[in-house]
């Protein structure tokens, strides 16, 4: 890029303290009268108007897709500078906001883990719109379109929302063993994040009912109950999200609910007729060309693609499961699941294995 070019770039990603609608880029005038009523005065005349969708934008791990965002004047009129484009993608924690993309004119930069993802679409005239390939997990939540001409700015918020699976995790060792970092690591490991809270609210909603407490990704603990229940919040409580606010970050321990998209691959099973250890389980998945499956393969594979397997197999996470999408006699409780087996130290069991496309 053009030095001054790059510059100006640089000092646009820079901007992000600026609020949503930032009064500096007006002139108060008091009116003759001076009886302390305001009019406000546009620099080019015209009042600039940035306009994104009010639903949701919903899409899936290794899918494109694209962030809607307009703008235009009233009145009406053609914009005198080189339209300056912001995309940033609020966090959390409500800390600042994450960089995504700028763009003055036809070039543009992307930045962090959007760098080679993220592209403007500027097929009509004053669209804005940002597309991304490849989304990720991480890639779920608020997205801000700022639009910038000369001394006015304006800005519209876009919500992605992946549609996906949350999952309560907790590791070998037992419950509540998790730090928020280790939380982390832990859903990660298992081919998932961290839910959000708006992600344990939706399966909340679709019946998620699970009374042990577990890290969000704002560091937040929460479970979700359907069925109020003494050892659960008590009787006397409302079913909804059971909070316990804030904890530490390093010195509280609890669970994990983990989220989890849609697969770029399958879910198969193998199996021998005395069962596999989990050693010999791993080693059947690298001769059939892929790899031992993680928790959150075959909650997506039950989810997405409807696995549904009455056998129970090994994970890479040395836990045993299995996934019922119809439920029968003999196959666990009377409602679709992952079931589980625990972490058992011996036995022979079959192996899920993950293969990508």
């Amino acid at each position: 890029l053009p030095l001054l070019l790059e510059a100006t770039l640089l000092r646009l990603t820079s901007s992000s303290h600026h609020p949503f609608y930032n009064g500096f880029y007006y002139n108060h005038i008091m009116n003759d009268n001076s009886n302390e009523q305001e009019k406000v005065v546009y620099f080019n005349g015209a009042k600039l108007v940035v306009e994104t969708p009010k639903d949701p934008v919903y899409s899936s791990n290794g899918a494109n897709v694209t962030l809607p965002c307009h703008y235009h004047y009233e009145p009406d009129l053609e914009a005198k500078h080189k339209i300056r484009i912001k995309w940033s993608k609020l966090r959390d924690d409500y800390t600042k906001d994450q960089d995504v993309l700028v763009a003055i004119g036809k070039t543009y930069v992307a930045f962090g883990d959007f760098r080679g993802r993220a592209h403007l679409l500027q097929a009509g005239r004053r669209e804005a719109s940002l597309v991304v390939s490849d989304v990720r997990l991480q890639d779920d939540g608020k997205y801000r379109c700022e639009v910038i001409d000369g001394l006015e700015d304006e800005s519209d918020v876009v919500d992605l929302r992946l549609q996906g699976i949350v999952f309560p995790y907790q590791p070998p060792r037992g419950q509540y063993r998790l730090n928020f970092h280790e939380a982390e690591r832990e859903c990660q490991q298992q081919g998932a994040i961290l839910a959000t809270f708006n992600q344990l609210f939706q399966a909340w909603s679709e019946g998620l009912d699970w009374c042990n407490a577990g890290w969000l990704a704002d560091g937040t603990v929460q479970y979700p109950i359907r069925l109020p229940r003494k050892p659960c919040g008590g009787l006397h409580l409302a079913p909804g999200i059971r909070s316990y606010g804030p904890r530490h970050r390093h010195l509280h321990r609890f669970d994990a609910f983990c989220f989890s998209s849609a697969l770029k691959g399958e879910v198969f099973y193998l199996d021998r007729p005395a069962g596999m250890t989990l050693e010999e389980a791993k080693q059947s998945c690298q001769d059939a060309g892929a790899e031992i499956a993680r928790v959150g393969h075959l909650y997506s594979a039950w989810k997405f693609q409807g696995l549904d397997r009455c056998d129970a197999g090994w994970l890479a996470d040395g836990s045993v499961r299995y996934p019922i999408a119809k439920p029968r006699a003999n196959c666990g409780p009377a409602e679709p699941g992952v079931r589980s087996f625990g972490f058992p130290s011996k036995g022979r069991f079959g192996v899920f294995c993950y293969k990508e496309r």
